[in-house]
């Protein structure tokens, strides 16, 4: 593959578009982990969001109206029936700490078992609608996971792993990410579960035979008046398979 960077997945542990995406992904691109850079979308505790402020960052991220929320439900419920998974709705209070299962994630990777951790925590979360920002449960799903449970669930008490926290943090605050499933690939950029299929489109294209790939891609914003393309706000009513 030739582009200067690989192409970024921006996911999140709390998003039913996100879980979805990414196993539609593993299903219809196995070795999309080998290809990929992965990086994790979290609403920032206060000491990670300070931390990002003093980077010169900012999160995106607005939460959503209730509207919003309860056509989200149907639609997962949908969704999950179409693609033959098997879903539970986990009761969020509002008040979760994001963060930890997430730096939880970053801890799994320097270990080397992200990919179990990360299986775990969506099978707990989304097949049987568990807490998995409750230290205790967090531990627990490790732990039957065969992972260090104590170790991963202390995740936020370390200073490098905070930073890469922050790093993923920066990253999504410089790409603009405001929401997930979120895919970028070269100037290109997907969001939601339903742009899944021009993000593949892409990765093929990359990957053809050389000699076989199409031009260079226009800018993807080309024929958009400038003015609407500065009108922030405008076109942020609606959802494309994405939390955002």
């Amino acid at each position: 593959m030739s582009p200067r960077r690989p192409p970024r997945v921006y996911f999140s542990l709390r998003s039913p578009f996100s879980w979805m995406a990414l196993r539609r992904l593993e299903e219809r691109f196995p070795n999309a982990q080998e290809i990929a850079e992965f990086i994790p979308f979290s609403e920032p505790d206060a000491k990670s969001a300070a931390a990002l402020q003093a980077a010169g960052g900012e999160f995106h991220y607005v939460a959503m109206s209730k509207a919003k929320h309860l056509y989200i439900l149907n639609d997962t419920k949908r969704l999950a029936a179409t693609y033959g998974y098997a879903m539970k709705w986990p009761i969020d209070k509002g008040d979760e700490w994001w963060d930890l299962p997430h730096l939880a994630w970053f801890k799994a990777r320097e270990l080397g078992v992200h990919r179990a951790y990360y299986d775990a925590v969506m099978a707990a979360r989304w097949e049987r609608g568990e807490n998995i920002c409750d230290p205790a449960i967090l531990r627990r799903v490790c732990d039957e996971a065969g992972l260090d449970g104590a170790l991963l669930v202390a995740a936020p008490d370390e200073e490098h792993i905070r930073e890469q926290g922050v790093e993923a943090l920066m990253r999504i605050y410089e790409d603009d990410v405001f929401g997930v499933p979120y895919f970028k690939f070269g100037r290109h950029r997907f969001w939601g579960l339903d742009r899944l299929d021009g993000f593949l489109a892409a990765l093929e294209e990359a990957l053809a035979p050389a000699g076989t790939a199409a031009p260079a891609a226009a800018d993807p914003l080309a024929g958009i008046p400038a003015e609407l393309r500065e009108r922030r706000g405008s076109m942020d009513h609606d959802t494309a398979g994405g939390c955002g």
